[in-house]
């Protein structure tokens, strides 16, 4: 076990290892861990995943979550991990200042890891934005902090999921983040759809030659002809045309009414329908409400752009129901099997 000074040194025993940076502690990132490490797959990771957290925090969840939670939980006496204490105790459900600076702590070190060699992909809890501002971290989360320390312009947001019923993946990229809905039009030009769609393009191709990828508007029904926004019409379709133009390998469609868009995404979900191998969503929450409602519990955030994959459960923190037992481990699990399988 490394201690808090300490890291592994890289080997070449760590090539595949994951580091697990366990997120906010007064909320459901220790439980979601613990269950998702405790399913049969989870046995078969080889090595083990190295935590990043307050072990001492850690066995105290874990001894308070054996008395009521609804799934098995690994031990974390079976588990390696980087110990980096917190400054005062956590209580589930109540995030502090204090917990925003030890799960900055933890991303920050689980990434460092990751640089230097000692795991070579990163999967990461949820954290509390407001407890990051309060301990004096301004960033929109946690997708922005990881690409300043990886000297990084280019991150962007993917999400993607395997369906069980079709074995189909869904794949989301996110043109937008954590932003105001009202800085949305201002923040999206020619130059980030460019970089957004050679993204997604790569990302895709790990699974098609020639991906279909289509692009939502902005505006309900795409504009509708300018009628109602001009988005589209004044540089949105040129740009998408210049870019099909420079890249004969993908098909591209859009800009699409954005309330129909993932209909496709939906029929292949289910089994019933092909799918495009990618979609860009111009703002979070376009992306994300067909993604949480065909994916919540498959569901993986990815970051692109950095020099390892990243990946992350589905969902927040869930301090409502932080210690009570219920967190569904499957958002996490599917963030470590992906974090396996395309790291």
């Amino acid at each position: 076990m490394a201690n808090a000074a300490g890291s592994p040194a890289p080997s070449n025993s760590n090539r595949g290892r994951l580091a697990i940076a366990l997120g906010d502690p007064a909320g459901i990132g220790a439980e979601v861990t613990l269950k998702a490490l405790a399913l049969p797959e989870a046995a078969t990771l080889n090595p083990q995943p190295l935590l990043v957290g307050c072990r001492r925090w850690l066995e105290r969840s874990y001894a308070q979550l054996r008395q009521c939670s609804d799934r098995p939980l690994r031990d974390p006496a079976t588990l390696e991990m980087v110990d980096r204490p917190l400054d005062e105790p956590a209580i589930a459900g109540t995030s502090t200042a204090s917990c925003g600076a030890a799960s900055f702590d933890w991303l920050s070190h689980a990434t460092e890891l990751v640089l230097n060699g000692s795991c070579n992909a990163l999967v990461t809890a949820p954290i509390a934005k407001s407890s990051w501002q309060a301990a004096g971290h301004s960033y929109p989360g946690q997708t922005e902090r990881l690409a300043e320390l990886c000297g990084s312009s280019k991150a962007s947001m993917l999400f993607t999921a395997r369906s069980a019923n079709s074995g189909w993946r869904l794949n989301t990229l996110l043109a937008t983040t954590h932003i105001p809905l009202e800085s949305v039009p201002g923040a999206l030009t020619p130059e980030l759809i460019n970089a957004k769609l050679d993204a997604l393009l790569s990302f895709c191709q790990r699974f098609s030659s020639r991906p279909r990828l289509l692009v939502a508007g902005l505006n309900p029904h795409a504009g509708e002809a300018g009628l109602l926004g001009r988005q589209e019409q004044d540089w949105l379709k040129t740009c998408l045309k210049q870019w099909q133009s420079k890249h004969p390998e993908a098909e591209l469609q859009g800009p699409l009414a954005p309330d129909s868009c993932w209909l496709s995404a939906a029929a292949a979900w289910q089994g019933s329908g092909q799918g495009a191998d990618g979609y860009l969503a111009l703002y979070h929450d376009q992306g994300l409400i067909p993604v949480k409602l065909l994916a919540f519990d498959a569901a993986v955030n990815t970051t692109l752009g950095l020099p390892f994959l990243r990946t992350s459960p589905d969902h927040g923190t869930g301090f409502e129901i932080a210690g009570a037992g219920v967190a569904r481990p499957f958002s996490m699990a599917a963030a470590i099997e992906t974090a396996v399988s395309l790291g």
